[in-house]
């Protein structure tokens, strides 16, 4: 990135895009191990419902970072598996947890304290 920012057609904000689903992150890290099917992949993530994940699935597929294989059997069996440009995802999001463990607090006492709560 250079020293103009995040303007309007930066290529850099492309990754924030991608990674402003609420559970885009989510599912691509529960990915990381290897193929799941959406079965495996709700009850790994839980409080995610069929019709959010199908549709974080279908928007992750058209981005190009998953992948999702149809197995001819009968019942149907789908998986899905990150490509490259979602393994590479996953570097970020690590850092993001990262950030995340050591700032959360910080920043939850940060709306409170606008938001006028005491404590939390």
């Amino acid at each position: 990135m250079d020293d103009t920012g995040f303007v309007a057609d930066c290529q850099t904000r492309l990754a924030l895009d991608l990674l402003s689903g609420t559970w885009t992150g989510v599912v691509l890290w529960t990915l990381r191990d290897g193929p799941l099917r959406p079965g495996e992949l709700r009850a790994r993530i839980g409080g995610i419902s069929h019709k959010v994940l199908t549709g974080t699935l279908r928007r992750l597929e058209h981005d190009g970072l998953v992948t999702r294989r149809r197995y001819a059997e009968a019942p149907p069996r789908v998986e899905y598996a990150l490509t490259a440009p979602g393994r590479g995802l996953l570097v970020p999001l690590d850092a993001l947890g990262r950030w995340t463990e050591r700032y959360a607090d910080d920043v939850l006492d940060a709306r409170d304290l606008a938001a006028g709560v005491s404590g939390r």
